[in-house]
C-alpha cells in the first residue's frame, strides 16, 4: 500500500513539474535561445576603437559577490575590472549574518580579513521563541568532527563588509570603477562582449570590452529582465530596527520569534558589540508613503514614520507581536527605538533558479537567484558559487571560448542545486511558511516544528546542519521536513478531543498542505534541468 501511494505521489509531482516547463516554454520562448535580444543588449561593431577599455573579466555590482568574485578571480591571474554605481558604504538591513558554512567558504577562497576589524559578532546558533506557549529551544551549529570545535558564524553591519571585500579586491589588483552599468553590448554573433556605462565623476558614455562579463547588480537588477524566465515574487519585507545596549537570550546566539496566529517571523541579532538588528517580517506592501532611498549599491525603501504616525501606518501593529516574546529581555530597547529610529524596510523576494546561457555572460547572485532571507543563507550561496566558478574557470585558459564557458555554466548549475542552493533555497521558503502560518494546518505544522526541536538528538543536529549550510543534503532536508508533518500528524492523533474520524481527517490534511509546500519549491529547482 505504502509502495502505491509513494507511486502515485511521484506520478502526480511529475506530471505537475511538466505542466511548468510547457508552461515556461509558452511563456518565455526566447529562453531556449542563445541569442535573446533585449532592451539591456545592443548590438556594437567588434572593432577596438569602439572601446574606451578593454579587460579579460569585467563584473557589473561591487557587492557583496561582485567584490569577493573579482578579488578571487584577480588572485587566479586574470585581469578583472568591476563597474559599480556608488562605491561609498552602502546601508541596508539584511546580508548581516554569514552562516558557518558560508564562513568557511569565505576562507577556502582566501577573504576571510574582510571581516576583521569591523566589529563582526560571532554567531554560535539560534534560539527559536514560540510565542504561543512562551517556551524557547536553544539550537547550537554543529561542531567539527576533526577539532572537535563549534562551527561557528559571523554577523556585522553589511556595508563593512562590502568595505572589507573591496579593499581585499583592491589589494588584489582590481581596478574599481564608479559608474552606471546601462547596457550589455553583443556583437553581430549575438555574444556579449562588454557593458556600456555612465561615468559618475565626468558623466562621460563610455564602453569597456570584455572576455567575459559577470553580471552580478543584486536584487534590483536591471539586467534580470532580459536574462531571466521567472518572475520576482515579494509576499513581505523586512522592517528593520538597531537596538543598542540590548541583552542577549543566550550569548552568541540569533533568535527567531514565533509569531502569535499569522504573523510574520521577528529575527534579532547582534551585529556589533553594541548593536543589535530586529527584523520584523511584514505581509503584503508597506506603508503608502515610502520613498525609494539609493543608498551605496543597493535600494532600500524607507517610510517617513515619526513617533506621531506609527499607528496611522499599521507598522505598530505588525511589529506589536515583539512585545510578546517568550522572554522580555528586549521589549524595552525595542518600543524604545520603535519611537526614536527611523525604520528602514526591505523587500524578502523569492526568485527561483531559472538561468539563462548566453555566450560571453555570466549572471550570478541575486540577479538569479533569490530566497526569503529568514535562514540568512543567501551570502553563503553566494560565496559557495564563487568557489565553483573558480574552480570551473582554472580550466579555461581563453575565456573567449564561449563553447567552453557555456560547458562550464551547465556544470555550475548542476553543482551549485547539488552542494548547496536546492537545500538552501528550499528550506528557506518552507520555513517562511510554516513560521508565518496563514492557516490552522500551517499552524499545527509550526508547532510541530517547534516540538521536534525540543526532542533534541537527530532532530536538532539535521536541521541545524541545513540550516548553517555545513551539510546542505536534499535527502535530509526533504526526510526532516516529512518528520515534522508526521509529528504533527501524531500530536493531532493522540491529543485532539474531537471524534476519532476527524482528527485522522485533520491529520491526513496536514499531510497534504506540507506537501502542497514542498512539492512546488522542489519542482522550481527541478524545472530547469529538464
Amino acid at each position: 500500500m505504502i509502495v502505491w501511494a509513494v507511486t502515485l505521489i511521484c506520478i502526480v509531482f511529475g506530471v505537475f513539474v511538466l505542466q511548468q516547463r510547457r508552461k515556461r516554454r509558452a511563456a518565455y520562448p526566447e529562453s531556449f535561445n542563445t541569442k535573446t535580444r533585449t532592451q539591456s543588449r545592443h548590438n556594437v561593431s567588434a572593432a577596438p576603437d569602439v572601446f574606451s577599455e578593454e579587460t579579460e573579466v569585467l563584473v557589473v555590482g561591487a557587492g557583496i559577490l561582485g567584490s569577493a568574485a573579482a578579488a578571487t578571480l584577480a588572485r587566479d591571474g586574470r585581469q578583472v575590472k568591476v563597474i559599480e554605481r556608488d562605491l561609498s558604504e552602502p546601508n541596508r538591513i539584511v546580508g548581516e549574518l554569514l552562516q558557518p558554512g558560508g564562513f568557511g567558504a569565505l576562507r577556502k577562497l582566501g577573504l576571510e580579513d574582510a571581516v576583521i576589524g569591523i566589529d563582526a559578532h560571532t554567531v554560535q546558533g539560534y534560539a527559536i521563541h514560540d510565542n504561543d506557549t512562551r517556551e524557547s529551544v536553544v539550537l547550537s551549529y554543529p561542531t567539527n568532527e576533526a577539532s572537535q570545535k563549534l562551527q561557528t558564524g559571523r554577523s556585522f553591519h553589511h556595508g563593512r563588509f562590502v568595505m572589507g571585500l573591496r579593499e581585499e579586491a583592491r589589494k588584489s589588483k582590481v581596478s574599481l570603477i564608479e559608474g552606471t552599468a546601462i547596457s550589455l553590448l553583443e556583437n553581430k554573433q549575438g555574444h556579449t562582449v562588454g557593458v556600456l556605462y555612465k561615468e559618475k565623476e565626468t558623466g562621460h558614455v563610455k564602453a569597456i570590452k570584455a572576455d567575459l562579463t559577470i553580471v552580478a547588480d543584486g536584487c534590483f537588477s536591471k539586467f534580470r529582465k532580459g536574462l531571466v524566465n521567472a518572475s520576482v515574487e515579494v509576499p513581505s519585507h523586512f522592517a528593520g530596527l538597531i537596538l543598542t545596549g540590548c541583552p542577549q537570550f543566550k550569548t552568541g546566539f540569533a533568535e527567531i520569534a514565533l509569531p502569535v496566529g499569522s504573523s510574520g517571523p521577528i529575527l534579532v541579532y547582534q551585529i556589533s558589540s553594541t548593536c543589535t538588528r530586529v527584523l520584523v517580517d511584514i505581509r503584503g506592501k508597506m506603508p503608502s508613503d515610502c520613498e525609494a532611498v539609493h543608498g551605496g549599491h543597493s535600494r532600500t525603501r524607507t517610510p517617513r514614520i515619526t513617533r506621531y504616525n506609527i499607528e496611522w501606518h499599521g507598522v505598530l501593529q505588525d511589529m506589536a507581536p515583539l512585545t510578546r516574546l517568550a522572554t522580555e529581555h528586549i521589549r524595552g530597547p525595542f518600543l524604545k527605538a520603535l519611537v526614536t529610529q527611523q525604520i528602514r524596510s526591505m523587500p524578502n523576494s523569492f526568485l527561483p533558479p531559472a538561468p539563462i546561457h548566453l555566450p560571453g555572460m555570466i549572471l550570478l547572485g541575486d540577479a538569479m537567484n533569490m530566497r526569503h532571507p529568514l535562514t540568512g543563507a543567501g551570502m553563503s550561496v553566494a560565496l559557495h558559487d564563487i568557489l565553483i566558478w573558480r574552480d570551473l574557470l582554472r580550466g579555461v585558459p581563453d575565456l573567449r571560448d564561449h563553447s567552453a564557458i557555456l560547458s562550464c555554466s551547465r556544470k555550475f548549475q548542476r553543482q551549485r542545486k547539488m552542494y548547496h542552493s536546492f537545500v538552501v533555497n528550499v528550506l528557506a521558503q518552507a520555513l517562511y511558511a510554516l513560521f508565518s502560518a496563514s492557516d490552522e494546518y500551517l499552524r499545527q505544522l509550526r508547532r510541530a516544528c517547534f516540538g521536534y526541536f525540543q526532542l533534541g538528538g537527530m532532530a536538532v543536529s539535521g536541521p541545524v546542519g541545513l540550516l548553517s549550510v555545513l551539510r546542505p543534503n536534499p535527502l535530509i532536508l526533504i526526510g526532516h521536513f516529512f518528520a515534522v508533518a508526521l509529528y504533527a500528524m501524531y500530536q493531532i492523533v493522540t491529543t485532539s478531543s474531537c471524534a476519532v474520524h476527524r482528527a485522522v481527517f485533520k491529520a491526513a490534511m496536514v499531510l497534504v498542505r506540507a506537501c502542497s509546500v514542498i512539492f512546488p519549491l522542489i519542482g522550481s529547482e527541478l524545472i530547469s534541468f529538464l
